[in-house]
């Protein structure tokens, strides 16, 4: 099947290794299914693994929400700028997704701004042809302190680049317990909840028990002394006594605004 299909080049110099699914492959697997000789199952496997192209020193994936439920993100630190705009355009000239540059400083910004035009800017991040949100799930964004928006700024613009409609409801830690109640109606009434809180990250575990919806914890780098840049929260968020609530890495509103992806989808 996959020789039928001209996937299985194993030279990444042949010009078929990194092609698109053109409509001759396509036309070929859809004849397939029609005369027995593969599957509908057997078609979505083989889709699934196509296409990628080598540019620039990395493979881009271009078939990544078929198989994952979003596209693939460009991930700014340790590229060059050049690099940055090659990789953009790739995915801007391939398919009429959302394309979502993270972490992105200076140089890298304004290189693919003034090849690739302006674009949605948040938390050091740009998004280019942003969907339409989803208005059947709501998502909503929990920030301890104002010091942790810009990690809550790169969750939210990771939604929108999935067409997740999100919230952010900001510097309702612990320190101050009325805040976060006075919110308490529209927090419980989102379908998943990203809490984002440093120094001791007490705030996941108390949204945690307030609401049965999903709550994905982030533990960020503010706070004093043995707070130790995120380390105390993050660890204090896994021994969390509110069950089920999901910790990723340090910072990282990106990895929240995925896990919330993978939940709604």
């Amino acid at each position: 099947m996959r020789a039928r299909l001209g996937v299985a080049s194993a030279d990444p110099t042949d010009p078929c290794h990194d092609d698109p699914v053109d409509e001759t492959t396509l036309r070929s697997l859809i004849a397939a299914v029609q005369n027995g000789e593969a599957s509908a199952d057997d078609a979505v496997t083989e889709l699934r693994r196509l296409p990628f192209a080598d540019i620039e020193g990395a493979s881009v994936d271009h078939h990544r929400h078929l198989r994952v439920g979003f596209p693939e993100a460009v991930y700014g630190p340790g590229k060059r700028p050049d690099q940055c705009v090659a990789i953009v355009g790739e995915l801007l000239a391939n398919g009429t997704g959302a394309v979502l540059l993270t972490r992105a400083d200076d140089d890298q910004r304004h290189a693919c701004v003034e090849v690739h035009g302006p674009a949605t800017e948040a938390g050091r991040c740009l998004l280019w042809r942003p969907p339409p949100t989803d208005q059947s799930a709501d998502a909503i964004i929990v920030t301890a302190g104002t010091s942790d928006l810009p990690v809550a700024d790169e969750a939210a613009i990771t939604m929108q680049a999935y067409g997740i409609n999100a919230s952010i409801v900001a510097d309702v830690g612990v320190a101050g317990l009325h805040r976060l109640l006075a919110r308490l109606d529209e927090i419980t009434a989102a379908d998943a909840v990203v809490v984002i809180a440093g120094m001791e990250g007490a705030l996941a575990s108390v949204v945690g028990g307030l609401t049965g919806a999903p709550v994905v914890a982030v533990p960020t780098s503010t706070g004093y002394g043995t707070s130790l840049e995120g380390v105390t929260a993050l660890l204090a968020m896994h021994a969390s006594c509110a069950s089920g609530v999901t910790v990723v890495g340090i910072d990282n509103g990106f990895g929240a605004a995925c896990a919330v992806a993978r939940i709604l989808t």
